[in-house]
């Protein structure tokens, strides 16, 4: 009995850590660009910026990102208390800037008993991001 047990903990860890690299690069393969997925709550347009980064023209968002993006430029009022904090950008994929910098808004999510995932994060200068899976990826929206 000892010996199963002494090969059954090391065996265990050994398949949690497969799990983790394989969840680890099925996240590198996704976050190569662009949003990825389908359904509603996924925006991918295949198109890039000069610098890189995804894009995505405003009529190609959801209609609830549009609404956002209305509110944002009224300046409220937001349905959501945390609508215009400070968005730290942690994950560091939006430029480099100094805190204050962008601000994040909610993208209500039809069905989603909380916020969402959806956000739409706006820079000082104007410039627009959406992401539709909480942070992990950001297309630059195209404002014609």
């Amino acid at each position: 009995m000892r010996r199963i047990r002494d090969l059954f903990i090391p065996c265990v860890f050994g398949l949690l850590v497969l799990i983790a690299l394989i969840c680890l690069l099925a996240g590198c393969a996704t976050s190569s660009g662009g949003v990825t997925g389908s359904g509603p709550a996924s925006v991918s347009t295949g198109t890039h910026a000069p610098d890189g980064m995804a894009t995505v023209a405003v009529a190609d968002l959801p209609p609830e990102a549009r609404t956002t993006m209305a509110l944002i430029k009224a300046g409220g009022p937001f349905p959501y208390h945390q609508d215009g904090v400070v968005f730290q950008n942690r994950e560091r994929l939006l430029p480099h800037e100094s805190s204050g910098y962008y601000h994040e808004y909610t993208v209500e999510t039809p069905g989603s008993p909380d916020r969402g995932a959806r956000r739409i994060i706006a820079a000082r200068d104007g410039t627009l991001y959406y992401t539709s899976d909480h942070y992990e990826s950001f297309q630059r929206i195209v404002q014609s």
